[in-house]
């Protein structure tokens, strides 16, 4: 079983996106946990994954019109794999009005 957690950075204003709405969600589609990020951009969700593909999912639409900024991306979904090489897992998204970015952390 591996752990998982992200964090979001706004790279225009180089800050961490705090209150994004972020579902992980398994390869069926059947939503695991939603939460929002906290004052450093972060949530590590209390899940235990198995092998298998997941989908996290960012809510930049709504994070961007609450800022009272518009946005390309009303949505960013990224997929990712649980392998049986690591315990804990870290998707990071670095976030711009019209750009994103995406690594696997540590």
């Amino acid at each position: 079983m591996s752990t998982l957690s992200t964090h979001v950075l706004d790279s225009t204003y180089g800050v961490p996106a705090v209150g994004m709405r972020v579902t992980v969600s398994d390869a069926d589609g059947t939503d695991l946990a939603t939460t929002t990020t906290d004052v450093d951009g972060r949530v590590r969700f209390d899940l235990d994954l198995d092998l298998g593909l997941y989908l996290i999912g960012f809510e930049t639409g709504v994070w961007f019109a609450e800022h009272e900024r518009d946005t390309f991306f009303p949505a960013v979904a990224l997929t990712f794999e649980v392998d049986t090489s690591d315990d804990h897992f870290h998707v990071a998204l670095l976030l711009s009005p019209y750009s994103y970015t995406t690594y696997r952390g540590s």
